[in-house]
């Protein structure tokens, strides 16, 4: 699977200011407050409800956790998206029925899939409702295995989203590959998708991350000569799309699946013309995800300027997203749960939150505050409709889910070579 190019670096951006703190005297009473605001920025003051809470009053979901997590220094961007990753509700079912069946206390290994597992165990498995979490063990590991991590720079949310689910896939595969020498471990759930027999692996590797965020996407390239059709299947963990100015998201997706003519200096090698031809070239879907992630590219190197500009345009993104008003490839509907919010006027600099639905409420969870806000305004971060305006705070990232049981995938086989039809 192609990953995403990396973001443009640049100087880290000066310290955001300190925010403003009340004396709290001195002695017995700077002792006793100092103890008050710890307790407070944990979530466990005694009996007393949080502002969250109140907010809830008696519908608070049973058995849901809502915490914040802390940022150390510039890490908004991997706070949005594992907030994003925990209220993907198959994704954290999964991961804590990994954790359950496959962690051993005497193992000493860490790796980031355990951290993960062990900072989503400790959210769900609290016995407040509400608080702060520190996910220093995550984020130092995420540091430790990506350099990219490690600076105070400001880093790109999309990059750190794919580096986080392919490196959760590589453990999963490399614990398969040890499991098939062990006899303990032969079930599915210890082995990742049980596709090893005999020590030879019969089918590729299928991990709970396929699962969920997986889809396959056919690259066709039809000759325009000897109208030859060759097809490629390439698999996808999220869908990234150019904007346009005043669009929709479907719009963009549509452009995505457009065909495109290849002519010119761009013209296609056609194996049986066994020449340079011109062609027509399309994306189609032979297989959609569980969880459809869209990626808006908001950040675009402009040649005229030599360097990446932040895209504010505005794009419309749904409620409630239907494939088929997009392509003729397959019908299914997906329910928007979490958008992952850039704000900021350019690409090297800003803040990331997240904006999540999570039992019919949709709540912003920037760093250590997470409080409940209307659905209304989602529509605050669909971009600017004039090149320059004051409003910098823009969607980026969208989760979509499936809806079960509104989901029909054409099953017709792509066109192969010799067939000649449109």
């Amino acid at each position: 699977m192609a990953k995403p190019a990396r973001s443009p670096t640049a100087e880290a951006p000066p310290p955001a200011p300190e925010r403003p703190r009340s004396a709290s005297g001195s002695g017995l009473r700077s002792l006793a407050s100092a103890a008050s605001g710890w307790w407070d920025r944990w979530g466990v003051m005694g009996t007393s409800l949080s502002k969250l809470e109140r907010a809830f009053g008696d519908q608070f979901p049973e058995g849901e956790r809502y915490f914040g997590l802390e940022n150390f220094g510039n890490t908004c961007y991997c706070n949005s998206v594992l907030q994003a990753l925990y209220y993907c509700k198959p994704f954290r079912e999964q991961l804590l029925e990994y954790c359950a069946n496959n962690r051993n206390p005497e193992d000493a290994e860490e790796n980031l899939l355990t951290c993960l597992a062990d900072l989503f165990s400790q959210i769900s498995a609290s016995k407040k409702k509400t608080g702060v979490i520190a996910p220093k063990r995550f984020v130092q590991t995420v540091k430790k295995l990506n350099e990219s991590f490690r600076s105070y720079m400001h880093q790109d949310a999309h990059e750190f989203l794919n580096f986080l689910l392919n490196e959760i896939v590589d453990i999963l595969e490399k614990e398969s590959i040890s499991a098939k020498d062990s006899p303990e471990s032969t079930s599915p759930e210890k082995m990742s998708n049980g596709a090893v027999a005999n020590g030879v692996r019969k089918e590729p590797l299928v991990t709970w991350v396929h699962k969920n965020f997986q889809g396959i996407l056919t690259n066709e390239t039809r000759c325009l000569m000897c109208e030859t059709v060759t097809a490629k299947d390439e698999t996808f963990f999220d869908l990234s799309v150019d904007v346009e100015q005043n669009s929709s998201l479907t719009s963009c997706l549509k452009s995505f699946f457009s065909t495109e003519t290849l002519n010119a200096d761009d013209k296609f090698f056609c194996d049986k013309c066994c020449s340079l031809q011109e062609a027509e070239k399309r994306m189609k879907i032979k297989k959609v995800p569980q969880i459809l992630v869209v990626h808006l590219k908001r950040f675009k190197f402009i040649e005229q300027l030599n360097r990446h500009k932040k895209l504010s345009y505005r794009v419309v993104y749904p409620l409630e997203l239907k494939l088929s008003s997009i392509s003729d490839d397959a019908d299914c509907e997906y329910s928007l749960f979490a958008v992952v919010v850039h704000l900021g006027s350019g690409p090297n600099q800003g803040h990331y939150v997240a904006k999540i639905k999570s039992h019919d409420h949709w709540l912003s969870f920037d760093d250590d505050n997470v409080e409940m806000i209307p659905e209304s305004t989602l529509q605050t971060f669909y971009g600017s409709s004039r090149e320059y305006s004051s409003n910098t705070d823009h969607g980026y990232i969208l989760f979509y889910e499936r809806v079960d049981g509104n989901c029909h995938e054409k099953t017709t086989p792509p066109r192969v070579e010799g067939d000649h039809g449109l």
